[in-house]
């Protein structure tokens, strides 16, 4: 899902995407625009409750293999229910017009807040990579692989909690024929060494791109850039970066440490599990000198939803 500055949408796509849900919704503005799909903010017409519509681009609903794959991100999501995890509410296909409905978290993206304030404090973001970590061993002991775990499939909701979304490219146990050995699928910057080999990943996968996305927030830009997509690959596979606290001295070394062992090239080097790399985070903002202060004097409004363990 991608966070972006409200749009006004075309009438007729908007009266399609109207009729095609029955007039369940009440189509209010376009938020933005991804590869894959465009996303509305609408509202129930009943209940009255704000919800973020997804629907496929036309040309590619007219792909048997997005369909396909939208298809799958309704059927993986449907599985997970996890506070930390967007839930699907809906999903319908009519004509050219294929959708998904989901709770419209109206904190924004992790992409946003890079964008307003390119390094992120080590408490906040300890924070949020534990709240993603946890999900990621949810969904992992579920047999999904998101595969695609960057700044713009984080959101967060009305209190700060942070939330992973858009599950268009996951792998499942249940749908062999879509996990597609040779070819490389993601996003090139948070890409694991072996996703950007073609080979089949694991959950340890996820952790890496948790690490990548962690490390920019940590510093302000991704540990490997490059022209294209084959370059910045070659660098996840063949290349070392720097531990975040020698780019960005108020990075915590121990985080930074964290974060490094998540961006291992050997996928047995890194944290077996998402609650592993959770716990270590977890950890180390338990003895957080701001924490254990609002802890000691009962100051409440040290500890936001981005900032305390849970």
């Amino acid at each position: 899902m991608v966070s972006a500055a409200p749009l006004a949408p075309p009438d007729a796509y908007v009266t399609a995407l109207r009729q095609a849900t029955g007039n369940r919704y009440v189509i209010l503005k376009r938020l933005g625009s991804g590869g894959m799909a465009d996303v509305y903010l609408a509202r129930h017409a009943r209940l009255r409750r704000p919800l973020a519509i997804k629907v496929l681009h036309t040309h590619l609903a007219r792909q048997a293999e997005m369909r396909e794959r939208f298809r799958r991100e309704a059927e993986a999501a449907s599985r997970l229910q996890h506070p930390a995890i967007a839930g699907i509410l809906d999903y319908g296909e009519v004509g050219e017009v294929v959708f998904l409905v989901l709770p419209y978290l109206s904190g924004g993206s992790l992409a946003d807040v890079l964008a307003a304030t390119p390094v992120v404090p080590a408490l906040r973001v300890a924070s949020i990579g534990a709240q993603i970590a946890v999900a990621l061993d949810y969904a992992h002991r579920q047999g999904i692989v998101h595969r695609d775990v960057k700044p713009d499939n984080i959101l967060f909701d009305d209190d700060g909690h942070a939330v992973l979304t858009d599950f268009g490219i996951a792998s499942a146990q249940f749908h062999p024929r879509l996990t597609m050995q040779g070819r490389a699928m993601g996003t090139p910057h948070y890409m694991s060494p072996e996703q950007a080999l073609g080979r089949l990943p694991d959950g340890r996968a996820d952790l890496y791109a948790l690490g990548v996305t962690l490390y920019e927030s940590l510093v302000g830009f991704p540990p490997f850039d490059g022209a294209d997509s084959h370059t910045i690959g070659r660098k996840h596979v063949h290349e070392a970066a720097p531990p975040p606290h020698e780019i960005e001295s108020r990075v915590p070394q121990v985080v930074s440490m964290i974060v490094m062992r998540a961006l291992e090239k050997d996928p047995a080097a890194r944290f077996a599990r998402g609650i592993e790399f959770a716990d270590a985070l977890l950890a180390w903002l338990g003895q957080a000198p701001e924490v254990r202060l609002a802890r000691a004097t009962g100051v409440s409004r040290l500890l936001t939803p981005s900032t305390t363990p849970h």
